[in-house]
């Protein structure tokens, strides 16, 4: 006979919360304090609430112990009693042992999941960002493991040979996640401004890490490189004109690698992700293109960066042998919306 499972803890999704009845009063009363409305926690329903917090950078220390305990009527369970657990990601021991592994964007969000797999898996990691503090703060979450950490900048010559350098010789294979997005404005209202900054990144950062990789590849006959695109890149009522432009450019990039560099043993796909709890939001947004796309909402799931990792790696690593040019949509669904 199975008892069956009622308690909530940090690791119970927000959909689980909204499923019990002192946990809904909880979750509808953070949500009406950040100002989200029912599209956003639907959203957020395969979020664990635990993680949902540790992203605010207001909440105060202890605050989910004292969420979880409300709910559970003064006590914090342990997960073997909790319903609504989330999904958790399964490391595969030894799968890039021997692999060095470029990750750009490595300080936080997606990069920072990719990071972190590799290493656990026994891959060398080159960390890549622009902020030194927060890839220390990586290098010590992994600790045992290898990551070199380089703070550079991809759209520098400079960042781009202290890359290589780190690499000191081998890449085996380069996940290519750093990114900016836009402010959301359409065609007739984007700025230059706006257009060099996300293009500087978006395209030409990783044209110039990839062509200054590929002489490595080459000469050791292999190599796997996996390009961050976006939702973006197959619809155009995700972003505003400049990101939707520049993850098109990335999927352009990707095909032309991967067939340019197969008879080199090299392949080359993309990753498009649909939303994700990375942080990585626009300071000043557009008017009018928010607008627009705000009545395009699908109903789909946020996901967390780890989920995105896993397709990432999965192509990075040799499982995806027979996979070149590919453009895999990790969105949960939300490009056939």
């Amino acid at each position: 006979m199975t008892t069956e499972k009622t308690a909530l803890t940090a690791n119970s999704t927000i959909g689980a919360w909204l499923q019990h009845p002192a946990g809904e009063q909880i979750v509808r009363g953070i949500a009406a304090q950040a100002g989200m409305d029912d599209h956003a926690l639907s959203v957020l329903r395969k979020v664990p609430l635990g993680l949902l917090i540790a992203s605010s950078q207001n909440a105060p220390e202890g605050l989910i112990d004292t969420l979880v305990a409300k709910a559970n009527g003064g006590r914090v369970p342990s997960d073997t009693e909790a319903t609504g657990l989330a999904w958790v990601e399964t490391i595969t021991p030894g799968r890039f042992d021997g692999k060095t592994v470029i990750v750009t964007g490595a300080a936080s969000g997606i990069g920072r999941a990719v990071a972190s797999r590799v290493a656990r898996e026994g891959g060398r990691v080159i960390a890549v960002d622009i902020t030194a503090d927060r890839l220390d703060a990586l290098v010590a979450e992994v600790d045992g493991h290898q990551v070199i950490p380089v703070a550079g900048d991809i759209t520098s010559e400079a960042g781009i040979a202290a890359i290589v350098a780190a690499a000191d010789g081998q890449v085996d294979a380069l996940a290519n996640v750093a990114g900016l997005s836009d402010d959301f404005a359409p065609m007739h209202e984007v700025s230059d401004v706006i257009l060099e900054r996300v293009f500087n990144v978006n395209v030409f950062g990783v044209i110039r890490l990839t062509r200054a990789v590929l002489p490595l590849m080459i000469a050791a006959a292999r190599g796997s490189i996996v390009n961050i695109a976006s939702e973006a890149a197959l619809r155009g009522s995700s972003s505003g004109l400049a990101y939707t432009a520049s993850k098109n450019a990335v999927v352009g990039i990707t095909k032309s690698t991967a067939f340019m560099y197969e008879p080199y043993g090299i392949r080359a796909n993309s990753v498009a992700p649909g939303g994700t709890l990375t942080g990585m939001r626009p300071v000043n947004t557009n008017e009018f293109g928010l607008s627009r796309i705000n009545k395009q909402r699908a109903d789909v799931p946020i996901a967390v960066p780890q989920a995105l990792a896993a397709s990432i790696t999965f192509l990075l690593s040799d499982d995806s042998v027979n996979i070149n040019g590919a453009i895999l949509p990790s969105d949960g669904g939300e490009s056939v919306f």
